[in-house]
């Protein structure tokens, strides 16, 4: 299995190098050459299977420079007993007859990005060694808030390399803040930027893509790799959940074929991951997007134009505000027959004026997969109060609940479906409670966990519950143009 860039398709690289550099040297990113393939039989087979067995099963063929000992050591130690509170890793929840949660949030820090960067470290780790085996990797992470924490936790005091974190001064909720602000190990570091989350990764693929810094770094033994989705080990944990939640809702429903998938998404990671577990032969019959206000994602899979030349709303689901959607251009190459010449000038375009428009027989190919819808913030609160006590969402999820139940009266569409939950509803304490109670709560944030809970009867996630002790370490916070800057100072070059 080899790799090529979205802008370079002449490049072909392993896995581990894939992995490695994070993002192609002229800023593509990173796909597998072919899609592998999985039968009714493995599907059957994988029924039978734990999730950590399930995830060697997916990860193996995708990379296939692993050896199977490598393979075990990454999936061992990134699910083993006590790191993630479900013995199931990612179980399903049923919200009604037509409709179960996948629940991606019983990791360390309480959201679907543990389900990746739990074993990202692992598989950096083991492939740099074979790529680059005299070198530091330097970790730059842009986060609108849960890949930030799941990445610190992720890369804590791993050897060989250091992390640093950008995100949003305004940008995050006040528990997403806490849970970096007061992050654990000697490598870490994080930073707050004067602006939102597309200032924060667009700053941090200039870096990673300044030939200046690269030489810089290599003078020192050290070179950049990212924690982002933009690579490709980040993603591709993400295709096992899915494939995973298929066999558990077929266990529950011998008769069960096609489904609907529904992923609030702001990056598009993550219903890409659903994407890529369709084309491998998850029999997925339509891909939901679900947005908050800043609906992007949803003008452009419904009209083909891409423009984030809009207003920038600050939501109460944080990890979803963003106007730059950096996982399209995989579905674009893809989708496009690969046509690296269309994405490099599509990419232009969005770097010069913050707008494309796709082709009509690309944009056509789209419709048939994917349909879209966005909630507005009233809406949001509205669903988690409605859901409830059936089942309690965090704001994040209630976008998708509510998208779903929109296109569900729009279509009449009963196929079984599968919603992605990605975060625990205490992370959003305050917007829960406000939504549940009809107020917004006057008292600090480890008091509205404590109220959530005696009004649900629900337990506070311990991660969350011990954060009330833990000493604040990082409160820098920089202009945009500071970014650089701020990556030397941590790195003490």
């Amino acid at each position: 299995m080899l790799y090529t860039s979205t802008r370079n398709k002449n490049l072909k690289v392993t896995s581990s190098e894939a992995i490695t550099r994070g993002i192609s040297e002229e800023g593509g990113l990173f796909v597998p050459c072919e899609i592998p393939k999985i039968s009714q039989k493995d599907i059957e087979e994988m029924i039978l299977m734990s999730y950590t067995e399930r995830a060697k099963k997916i990860l193996s063929l995708y990379l296939t420079d692993f050896t199977p000992e490598e393979l075990e050591h990454c999936v061992n130690g990134a699910y083993r007993e006590g790191k993630f509170a479900s013995e199931k890793i990612a179980p399903l929840a049923t919200l009604n007859r037509n409709a179960e949660i996948l629940e991606l949030f019983w990791g360390p820090t309480c959201a679907f990005k543990d389900m990746a960067l739990q074993i990202l470290p692992y598989l950096l780790t083991t492939a740099s060694k074979r790529v680059a085996p005299d070198k530091e990797i330097i970790i730059l992470v842009a986060t609108s808030g849960d890949t930030g924490k799941a990445a610190l936790e992720g890369f804590k005091d791993v050897d060989r390399t250091r992390i640093l974190v950008f995100y949003p001064a305004d940008g995050v909720s006040p528990m997403q803040k806490l849970q970096m602000a007061t992050q654990e190990g000697k490598n870490v570091g994080v930073c707050a930027i004067k602006g939102n989350f597309d200032d924060a990764q667009t700053g941090v693929k200039k870096i990673l893509t300044n030939k200046n810094v690269s030489a810089k770094l290599a003078e020192n033994k050290m070179m950049f790799s990212s924690a982002n989705s933009i690579n490709w080990g980040r993603l591709v944990p993400q295709i096992v959940y899915y494939c995973s939640a298929y066999c558990d809702y077929l266990e529950k429903n011998p008769g069960l074929k096609e489904i609907n998938v529904v992923v609030p998404t702001g990056n598009f990671g993550n219903i890409l991951a659903a994407y890529y577990a369709r084309e491998m032969g998850i029999p997925v019959k339509t891909l939901i997007c679900a947005s908050n206000t800043n609906n992007v994602l949803t003008d452009f899979l419904k009209t083909g134009e891409y423009n984030r030349n809009r207003p920038f709303y600050t939501t109460t689901s944080p990890s979803m505000d963003i106007l730059i959607s950096s996982n399209l251009e995989r579905l674009l190459f893809h989708l496009s027959g690969e046509n690296d010449e269309e994405i490099r000038a599509y990419m232009k375009e969005l770097s010069t004026q913050g707008r494309y428009q796709v082709k009509p027989e690309l944009k056509e190919k789209i419709k048939t997969l994917f349909e879209a819808g966005f909630l507005t913030e009233e809406n949001v609160e509205k669903t988690i109060n409605q859901t409830y006590p059936t089942y309690l969402s965090d704001t994040h999820t209630a976008v998708a609940i509510g998208v779903y139940n929109d296109y569900v009266e729009k279509t009449g569409d009963k196929t079984p479906t599968i919603i992605a939950a990605t975060a625990s509803p205490y992370k959003f304490a305050k917007s829960v409670l406000t939504a549940l109670k009809g107020k917004k709560p006057n008292i600090d944030e480890f008091s509205m966990i404590t109220e959530l809970s005696k009004l649900t009867n629900t337990t506070i996630p311990t991660p969350l519950a011990n954060l009330q002790d833990k000493k604040i370490r990082f409160t820098k916070i920089v202009d945009i143009d500071e970014m650089e800057n701020c990556v030397y100072d941590l790195l003490h070059i």
